[in-house]
């Protein structure tokens, strides 16, 4: 397929998915490209809808809608207002038409359909015209597209030779608390830094201020809540953030979202309660962002996407600012300075994307990021505004990157004892805050038959530790059939796994610095593990060895692998949503996907698949529809589930120990679960492995940084 080509005025770049005029370029969906093409190789001619949608849609079943979408997204790009109709025509019950000059960027230009001739615009026969004053104006056209060919050359190769680079100078500590901080901001004249307080001996979360020359802290909010990051309007007057909370009456989900704001000056004076401007109840909002005085954007999540819209605090309204067609947004920040909205995305093609927007949703430039060896290909990328004028930071735990507006990804050299947090850039350049801290969890085993009589206080749970570290240890998983329990560590300072046989602990695998491990899964033989790591799938035997599956799409949950049929129950990312799958790791292929999503899943022994939704209720697969499992209304939560057998051991919110037999529906409550329990991770039927928080504790951090 031509790659270039020009319609009328209007420059068309298939290969990045973008039209330009007068060196305004915009970004499309590739489909709608796609479309423009079939038409521009089909020029003058009346292209039917079915044949449109069997050459862009090939093997995919969309509707007639789909289509004119596509039809209205070009026509907005090539301002046509769909009236007049002067680029693309629409013949009733017969299809579309591309009525304008086509020019393909390595062949002869096409002429128009007669209906477009220039005789019926009142100009003289091409053929009859004088050869003398035509030719000047070829030769004329000829060297404009050479000198913009040329400048876009050049500046593309000034970008790439020119690119900065960061390098951090010093690091140091701006709180000094038992408590954990996070989501630290500068207030616009750099003189507060704005953060999160949670007390774990209080269980109490708070914002704070804090002066940096005084040194004074302030307590801005009263009300006990969970809050998102937050952000300062450009008036510097009022504080943005998400307040989470339990649903009085649940909808689809177990949490509702408030949009809130706070007086910022008025709350120095002393803590406020949150003025409420939006709530949702049957979906997710986060991450919102001043972009006026009167505007904020913000993520919102409908189904299994994010899409980024604009909400009006006068008008109580909000209206969608940018969405990827089978795609999601992942994360975005904006610079007040620059007035740019950058945004992470992932498209239908599962590949990841930085776009630049306008804060209207016009698209600047969008570009599919490059991902270096050091980052795992599926892994999510958080970026925030530097100082430099393309570059973008984020971290991914112990190491800082810059991304430029064309996605290439470059290191900056800081290696760190802890992780950090994506940071932010100080307002007059410089400095930047993070935040660093650590996580410590250890591994539990409990018996199950004496559960009911157990203490299982802070103090009576050191005794029951396996290999004690002050650093984070979880995904606990027994060997079948041997002695040995495989769990995930960072004792050695960067996340592996390891095995321990009871009386030591060796590190079995060898993955690169800041790597994601989510979960491990013994194979039945106990001779192998799969490892869940960067959302991808490895398979690490007991020699060191290793075999990485070559996936299509992002494993972000590995729930259970069956090792003989070599297929893994799992959550993926596929045509723009997450859905629950069993992968044939062979042959991807032949998966099978269930249309849902889900929060946990196991299987079990007999092979009935037992899954739970946003509302914590459990559900099985039927012939027809799902089954919902009443009896467990009110069990699930976010502690996750185990099955041994028939039976079902979970956690509710209540922080009771349930188990429910599959066989008789016999449901009882075992005991009171440990109050700082993680997450309840095996079971071999007699012993349940269990990961406990120890300590957590974040503090906030400034990087001086010079370019």
């Amino acid at each position: 397929m031509a790659q270039q080509y020009w319609v009328g005025d209007f420059f068309v770049d298939v290969s990045r998915n973008q039209i330009t005029k007068k060196e305004q370029a915009q970004t499309i969906a590739p489909k709608a490209l796609s479309v423009l093409t079939y038409l521009a190789k089909n020029q003058g001619k009346v292209v039917s809808q079915d044949e449109l949608l069997d050459a862009v849609w090939q093997g995919t079943i969309v509707s007639p809608n789909t289509l004119q979408r596509s039809i209205a997204q070009l026509r907005k790009v090539l301002g046509d207002d769909g009236k007049e109709q002067v680029y693309i025509k629409t013949h009733a019950k017969k299809g579309y038409s591309l009525e304008c000059n086509v020019q393909w960027q390595a062949g002869k230009l096409q002429v128009s359909s007669a209906n477009h001739s220039q005789s019926e615009k009142g100009l003289p026969n091409a053929q009859n015209d004088n050869k003398k004053a035509t030719k000047p104006r070829a030769v004329a056209t000829i060297f404009i597209l050479f000198l913009i060919t040329i400048t876009a050359v050049g500046y593309h190769f000034w970008t790439n030779s020119q690119t900065p680079t960061l390098t951090i100078s010093q690091i140091r500590a701006l709180t000094a608390t038992d408590n954990k901080e996070s989501s630290g901001i500068y207030s616009h004249d750099g003189q507060f830094i704005i953060f999160h307080r949670f007390s774990e001996q209080a269980c109490i979360n708070n914002i704070w201020a804090k002066n940096i020359k005084t040194q004074q802290e302030f307590q801005l909010t009263k009300d006990l809540g969970v809050y998102s990051s937050h952000s300062l309007s450009p008036d510097g007057k009022k504080l943005t953030f998400i307040s989470m909370g339990d649903c009085e009456e649940p909808v689809l989900q177990k949490k509702c979202y408030k949009l809130v704001s706070l007086d910022f000056n008025e709350a120095l004076k002393g803590p406020l309660s949150p003025t409420v401007l939006m709530e949702c109840k049957s979906s997710e909002i986060r991450n919102p962002i001043w972009l006026s005085n009167d505007n904020i954007a913000l993520m919102h999540k409908s189904a299994d996407s994010w899409k980024l819209v604009n909400y009006s605090v006068s008008n109580n309204s909000s209206e969608v600012i940018y969405e990827v067609e089978n795609g999601s947004v992942t994360d975005y920040d904006f610079s007040v300075k620059k007035g740019l909205i950058a945004l992470m995305s992932v498209h239908q093609d599962g590949q990841y994307y930085i776009e630049m927007l306008k804060p209207n949703g016009d698209v600047i430039s969008s570009n599919r990021v490059q991902y270096p060896e050091q980052i795992g290909k599926f892994r999510y990328i958080y970026p925030n505004f530097s100082s430099l004028e393309r570059q973008l930071i984020f971290s991914t735990g112990k190491r800082l990157f810059t991304i430029s507006t064309d996605g290439k990804v470059q290191s900056i050299s800081l290696p760190l004892d802890q992780p950090i947090g994506s940071p932010k850039v100080h307002p007059s350049g410089g400095k930047m805050l993070a935040i660093k801290g650590y996580y410590d969890s250890d591994v539990i085993s409990v018996p199950i038959a004496d559960y009911a009589t157990l203490n299982l206080d802070r103090d009576s749970l050191k005794e029951r530790v396996m290999h004690r570290s002050n650093v984070s240890e979880d995904n606990a998983k027994f060997q079948p059939g041997g002695e040995h329990i495989a769990f995930t560590s960072v004792r050695s300072g960067e996340r592996q796994v390891w095995l321990s046989d009871g009386n030591s602990a060796w590190q079995l695998s060898q993955f690169p610095l800041d790597t994601y491990i989510f979960s491990i899964e013994w194979a039945q033989d106990g001779q192998s593990i799969l490892v869940n790591a960067d959302k991808e799938l490895v398979q690490l035997f007991l020699d060191g060895t290793e075999r990485k599956f070559a996936l299509p799409h992002s494993v972000d949950k590995l729930f259970q692998w069956d090792s003989e049929n070599q297929t893994a129950l799992s959550l993926i990312w596929l045509n723009g949503a997450y859905r629950l799958a069993e992968i044939d790791l062979p042959k991807p292929s032949n998966s099978v996907v269930y249309d849902k999503s889900a929060v946990w899943a196991q299987k079990s022994a007999s092979g009935s698949l037992i899954y739970t939704d946003l509302l914590g209720r459990f559900w099985q697969p039927g012939p027809v529809e799902d089954t919902l499992i009443s009896e467990l209304n009110g069990q699930g939560s976010e502690k996750r589930f185990v099955i041994t057998g028939e039976t079902i051991i979970g956690i509710n919110d209540d922080l009771q120990l349930w188990s429910y037999s599959l066989d008789n529906a016999y449901f009882e409550v075992v005991g009171n679960a440990p109050s700082n329990i993680d997450f309840l991770t095996d079971t071999d039927g007699d012993q349940l492995l269990m990961s406990i928080q120890i300590a957590s504790k974040k503090e906030v951090v400034e990087l001086t940084f010079t370019h």
